[in-house]
């Protein structure tokens, strides 16, 4: 055990885990504990005192060390409450430990034309109630563009699922390819099975719940922002000129900012304590760290992991970098947007900057000499998404066993067959385990990580609300 007696291990490698734990709101005592799986407490030890001092260095200090009067915060709360007008008493808590004031660069990417509606695409664990990721973009039904999101994802993490599941549209059919391909990669006894599971019958339950969440927490707010351009006048949807070329003004000063504030809002889900719910028997606590430590609440990792290599092979089969999805803008539009933001002097992007460089840049590029051969490019552009990706052929269906009128397995463990004797005894012998986390065990038997067990889907969305909400 660390004791005070051994040197502190470097700071830059345990800093990450620190910020990580305070953002899930661990009292200090746990968070000490939690940072003895992240270095070798044989040589390196950290206590209490030499902790708190690592805190104060990194400027997360405690509430009676922030000195906060009700003048100091006015404005943080004043901010908060117009971008979250329904946010409750703990909800407004945990946005004010957690959000910051973001400035950012413009440009790079885009959004459609948002106030009627907004592209967005959300992968969701149901095991821990992790967002995996939420993104905006010009287009939802790519199937490319869906699995760079996927890519992405797993690039940074290093290991995949043994089983997706979504709707069945044909904008997954990336995912299930690529996701196919890499767990036969790591597992030849998978061949000839599609590891990929089609809610035919059933709602996907879990991210439509999220969605919901979403658009009663996190949109309100921002439709206000973006109504305030309607209604002054500002951006005009029948504006022929607007709808087609300065209208990509719009995607490419918003995108960049949305798709940052979206990422806070994951950020701050997968930190944050759902309710209580004694019928469920998936565990209780903080997504991210029900995903980042399994076992410490009484289950079983079967996390795969993959190399960069095999990753690689299946984006060279599936995505073309070239492909007109990944770019919002036409690069000519794109380039004369990019100058006239410099000309501006790069300004930061704000909720309160966002429509004023907005109308400082459509007012540049409307007396432009470049727009109408633009405008006339623009008609060349082709439907980025009528372009369908084929489903691998020869797959069989993934296995599950018992009929959609009762319980039933689904999953990815052991071909589709679900836990064996020897999974059950790893069960038991961390069930018996006195370490942090065993007293979290749920008394209903525990299914694993990847598995999904169905016994009858509801749309209420009260059973996943969390405290801050």
């Amino acid at each position: 055990m660390p004791n005070q007696n051994k040197p502190t291990l470097p700071l830059e490698e345990i800093t990450p885990h620190i910020l990580r734990y305070w953002k899930a709101c661990q009292t200090d005592k746990k968070i000490v504990e939690n940072l003895w799986n992240h270095y070798d407490t044989s040589h390196y030890g950290l206590g209490i005192t030499k902790f708190k001092e690592i805190c104060n260095e990194m400027g997360l200090l405690c509430t009676c060390k922030q000195n906060h009067l009700i003048e100091s915060i006015h404005k943080a709360m004043v901010e908060l409450r117009q971008a979250y007008p329904n946010a409750g008493n703990e909800c407004v808590k945990t946005l004010y430990i957690n959000e910051k004031p973001v400035t950012l660069s413009a440009g790079g990417s885009g959004l459609l034309v948002s106030m009627i509606y907004w592209p967005l695409t959300s992968t969701i664990k149901p095991f821990s109630g992790r967002i995996m990721w939420i993104q905006v973009w010009h287009s939802n039904c790519n199937p490319q563009l869906i699995l760079t999101y996927y890519l992405d994802t797993i690039k940074k993490l290093g290991y995949i699922t043994m089983v997706t599941q979504s709707n069945p549209g044909t904008e997954n059919y990336g995912i299930t390819n690529a996701h196919t391909m890499l767990r036969q990669m790591y597992d030849p006894a998978l061949q000839g099975t599609l590891q990929h599971h089609w809610m035919w019958t059933k709602k996907n339950v879990k991210p439509e719940i999220t969605w919901s969440q979403l658009q009663r927490r996190f949109t309100p707010g921002f439709e206000t922002l973006l109504d305030e351009g309607v209604e002054n006048g500002w951006y005009n949807s029948d504006n022929t000129l607007q709808v087609c070329a300065f209208s990509m003004i719009f995607h490419w000063v918003f995108t960049p900012w949305l798709q940052c504030e979206l990422d806070r809002y994951q950020d701050r889900v997968n930190n944050t304590l759902k309710r209580p719910d004694h019928n469920k028997v998936l565990p209780h606590g903080v997504p991210n760290l029900i995903y980042e430590s399994a076992e410490d609440f009484g289950a079983l990792d079967f996390k795969v992991t993959v190399k960069q290599d095999a990753i690689d092979h299946v984006c060279n089969i599936y995505v073309k970098p070239n492909h007109p999805v990944f770019d919002l803008v036409p690069k000519p539009l794109n380039d004369l947007i990019q100058d006239c933001y410099d000309d501006l002097g790069h300004p930061p992007v704000t909720r309160q900057s966002i429509w004023t460089i907005y109308l400082d840049l459509y007012h540049s590029i409307q007396h432009s000499a470049q727009i109408p051969a633009i405008v006339d490019s623009l008609t060349d552009v082709t439907d980025s998404d009528e372009e369908p990706l084929p489903l691998l052929e020869n797959q069989k269906d993934l296995f599950f066993h018992g009929d959609t009128d009762s319980t039933y397995y689904m999953g990815g463990i052991h071909s589709g067959h679900g836990l064996n004797a020897s999974d059950h005894r790893q069960l038991d012998e961390l069930a018996e385990l006195d370490e942090p986390g065993a007293d979290l065990l749920p008394t209903a038997p525990i299914i694993e990580e990847e598995g999904l067990v169905i016994t009858g889907f509801s749309d209420e969305e009260d059973n996943d609300e969390t405290y801050v909400w």
